[in-house]
This record gives C-alpha cells, structure tokens and sequence, in this order.
C-alpha cells in the first residue's frame, strides 16, 4: 500500500505542477503584452487550486493515473488533462491574432523549459541508491508530464494551444474560419483520444507521442549537458 501511495504521489505531484506552471505561463505573457484580465481575476497564480478544473485536473487525470498503476506492469504510459483556461482579453493586445498566438505558445514553452530544468536536476550520484532511485522516478515522471502536456497542446486544433497559434500565423480568411472549429475542437480532440483507438483499433495520438517522447527525452538530457551517445531513445 505504502509503495502504491508513493507511486501515486510521485505521479500526481508532477502533472500539478506541469498543468499549473503552463496556465500560469499564460497569464503572464498576456501580463507582458498588456492584458491584466488574469491578474484581475486572481488567476496570475502559481498555487494550483486557483487552476484546478474538477473534470480535467481531477477526476480525468485521477483515473487515468489509478487505473495504470493497478494495472500490471503498474506504470505509467499516458496522461491526459486540462486546467480552468485563464482568461485572456484578446483585444487588448496591439495586434489580438498575434498577441493570442504569443500567449498560446507561451504555456508549451514553459513546459519544456520545466522538462530541461528536470534533465538538469537529474542526480547520477550522491544519493543513497533507494533515494536516488525515488528522484530519479519524479524528475522522470516531471519530464514526462511536461514534454506530453507540451507536445500535445502543440496540436493545431483549437482550442489546444497550437491551434491558438495556427489562427494567429495563418492569412486571416483561413484563420477566421479554423477558429471557428474551436466551439467543437474539445470533442474533436476526445474523440480522437479516447474514442477513435477503440473504434478501429488505432491510436494515433499514442502512436505519435511513442514517436516523438524517446527523441524529446534524449533532447532535453543531451541539451542539459548528459551524455546520450549510448541511448537509443528507446528507455525511458
């Protein structure tokens, strides 16, 4: 019980984090560019109960989570989640469609900063082996919260952050009507999640984070200074 607590904790801890210093990240790059609207609401915050949405940072999350660690070979493979958006006042900014794009991109940045500070705090040493293998299971499961929540909200479907930034860089004919496709982006994306793989037996979205996380993973440890001339990308 106490090793499954432990597993939960180290878990859990990291997508908090992940999901609160990416909304955050938000709010401040609206601050920067001149919107004040999320500090106004108190949501310019780094505690993580003023973003919690109860089915995407709870309940959701919370299951996904459980149900791999019950499940043999009891780890964690995906997660999946969101927090309340914090509010941002487009028209506030000189140029809104550029200004919105600039916020948007701002949250996946901040995650995979997270995921190289990660790398960086990576112990090798100097640590009694069953600490150093409980932070080496964090910082692992921060870099892995980080680089999903970064690389998924890079997918250009609105309202995901790539597709904020896909309507901000396209010609504006073709950015109104993509963003149009936000009101039903949310489904689009749970479809594709969730309901797609056990309807034809495909996972795409899987699939392509399988591609990409290995590659994400030795970037972040070679750009922290690790040496990965010996990893194949496959472990992780």
């Amino acid at each position: 019980m106490n090793h499954f607590l432990l597993n939960l904790a180290l878990a859990v801890i990291p997508v908090v984090l992940a999901i609160t210093l990416h909304e955050a990240a938000h709010g401040y790059a609206a601050l920067a560019l001149g919107d004040t609207t999320a500090k106004d609401a108190g949501r310019l915050s780094l505690n993580p109960v003023r973003h919690i949405d109860t089915v995407g940072t709870i309940l959701l999350p919370g299951f996904l989570l459980i149900s791999q660690l019950l499940v043999p070979p009891h780890k964690i493979f995906f997660m999946f989640g969101w927090a309340k958006p914090v509010p941002v006042s487009a028209w506030k900014f000189r140029n809104p469609r550029q200004g919105m794009a600039l916020v948007a991109v701002a949250g996946p940045l901040m995650n995979f900063f997270l995921a190289w500070v990660a790398a960086l705090l990576m112990p090798t040493t100097g640590f009694p082996a069953p600490t150093m293998a409980i932070i080496q299971q964090f910082l692992v499961y921060f870099m892995l919260s980080n680089l999903v929540l970064g690389l998924f909200n890079l997918v250009p479907i609105p309202p995901l952050d790539g597709g904020r930034i896909a309507v901000g860089i396209l010609p504006l004919a073709l950015a109104r009507v993509w963003a149009r496709v936000e009101r039903a982006g949310i489904l689009i994306v749970l479809l594709a999640v969730f309901v797609l793989p056990r309807l034809i037996g495909v996972d795409p979205v899987g699939e392509a984070l399988n591609h990409v996380l290995p590659w994400a993973f030795r970037t972040m440890f070679w750009l922290a200074g690790h040496d990965v001339s010996g990893w194949d990308g496959n472990t992780i």
